[in-house]
C-alpha cells in the first residue's frame, strides 16, 4: 500500500508542475507578444484616442513623444467608422500632465524613418485629459510633403518651358533647311576668317609698335614739351593786359573808321579818286594815251631817235603803214 501512495503522490506531482510551466510559459509568451506591441502589462499606462483621414504611415509600435522625449507607444490602428476614418490608440507611460485640447500630431517621415505621433501640449485651457479621452489629430508636413508642394507647380512651370522649347525647335527646324544651314556654316567660316584676319592685323599691330618703341617715346616727349610750351605761353597770355589791348583795338577801329568816312565823303586825294569820275577818267585816258606812246616808239623808233655817224641829215619822215593813229 505504502508503495502505491507513493507512485500516486509522485504522478501528482509531475502532472501538477508541467501544468505550472505550462501556464507560465504562456504567461510569457503573452506578456513577451504585449511588449512586442509596446504594451507593458506590469505598468498603469494612460490610453488616448485620435481620430485621422489619414495616418500618412502611422504604424503601430510607432513611438509616442511629448516635447522630442518617447513617452509611449502607438497601440493600434484600426477603422473608426464606414467612412474610412482612422482610429489610433495609443498609450502615454509618463506621468506628465497635459490638457483636452492638446492635439496628437502625426509628424516625421524622413529617408529612413516613419512616422510618429507627437502630443502638443495645452497648459491653459480645458481640463486635464484622462486616460480614454480623445485628442484632436493633425498631420504635420514632412519633406517628402514639402518637396511635393514646392515640386508640383515646378513640375508644371517645366513641362510648360519643354511645350514651348519644343515648339521653337520644330519652328528652328522648319527654318534650317539645307540652304539655310549651308549660309551658316559659310558665315561662321567667314566669321572664322574675319577674327583670323584681326588676330594678323593685331599681331602686326604690335611689332608695328614694338619697332617704333623709340620713336613713339621721342614723339610723346615731344608732345610734353609742346604742352609745357603751351602752358608757358598760356602763362604770358594770362599776363598780357587786356583791358589795355582791348582799348587799343578800340582806338585802332574809330581811326580806321574816320578814315573810311573822309575817303566816303571824298575827303583827301584817296577820297577824290575814288568818288570823282572825272578823275577816274583823265586817269585812264592818260594810261591808255601813254600805252600807245610806247607802242609807236617801238613800232616808229626814227621818228623820235635820229643817230648818224656821218653826219648824214636825216631824210624826210615816212609815215609807216604800222604807225599809231
Amino acid at each position: 500500500m505504502r508503495l502505491i501512495k507513493k507512485k500516486i503522490t509522485l504522478n501528482i506531482s509531475r502532472e501538477v508542475k508541467t501544468g505550472l510551466l505550462a501556464v507560465i510559459a504562456i504567461a510569457l509568451l503573452i506578456f513577451g507578444y504585449s511588449f512586442l506591441k509596446g504594451n507593458n502589462l506590469l505598468n498603469n499606462d494612460r490610453t488616448y484616442y485620435a481620430i485621422y483621414d489619414n495616418v500618412e504611415g502611422l504604424s503601430q509600435g510607432s513611438n509616442v513623444t511629448i516635447n522630442g522625449l518617447v513617452v509611449g507607444k502607438v497601440l493600434s490602428i484600426d477603422f473608426a467608422d464606414s467612412r474610412g476614418d482612422l482610429l489610433v490608440t495609443f498609450n502615454v507611460q509618463n506621468d506628465f500632465q497635459f490638457s483636452k485640447n492638446s492635439k496628437a500630431q502625426i509628424y516625421g517621415g524622413g529617408l529612413i524613418g516613419g512616422k510618429n505621433l507627437s502630443i502638443v501640449p495645452d497648459y491653459e485651457r480645458g481640463d486635464v485629459a484622462e486616460s480614454g479621452d480623445t485628442l484632436q489629430g493633425t498631420i504635420d508636413e514632412g519633406i517628402f510633403e514639402l518637396v511635393n508642394e514646392r515640386l508640383t507647380p515646378l513640375q508644371a512651370k517645366v513641362e510648360e518651358v519643354i511645350n514651348s522649347t519644343d515648339s521653337v525647335l520644330v519652328g528652328v527646324s522648319d527654318v534650317l533647311d539645307k540652304k539655310t544651314r549651308k549660309n551658316l556654316r559659310e558665315t561662321i567660316e567667314q566669321i572664322s576668317q574675319t577674327a583670323a584676319n584681326f588676330n594678323q592685323a593685331s599681331n602686326s599691330l604690335n611689332r608695328l609698335l614694338a619697332d617704333n618703341d623709340q620713336k613713339l617715346t621721342r614723339t610723346f616727349t615731344n608732345l610734353d614739351e609742346m604742352s609745357a610750351n603751351f602752358n608757358k605761353v598760356s602763362d604770358s597770355l594770362s599776363k598780357v593786359d587786356v583791358n589795355a589791348l582791348v582799348m587799343r583795338m578800340e582806338s585802332v577801329l574809330a581811326d580806321f573808321e574816320s578814315i573810311s568816312s573822309k575817303i566816303e565823303n571824298g575827303e583827301g586825294t584817296l577820297g577824290q579818286f575814288i568818288n570823282d569820275d572825272k578823275m577816274y577818267n583823265n586817269l585812264e585816258r592818260a594810261t591808255k594815251q601813254m600805252e600807245e606812246l610806247m607802242q609807236d616808239i617801238k613800232l616808229n623808233p626814227k621818228r623820235y631817235v635820229h643817230f648818224s655817224v656821218f653826219g648824214k641829215n636825216p631824210g624826210p619822215y615816212e609815215e609807216p603803214k604800222d604807225s599809231l593813229r
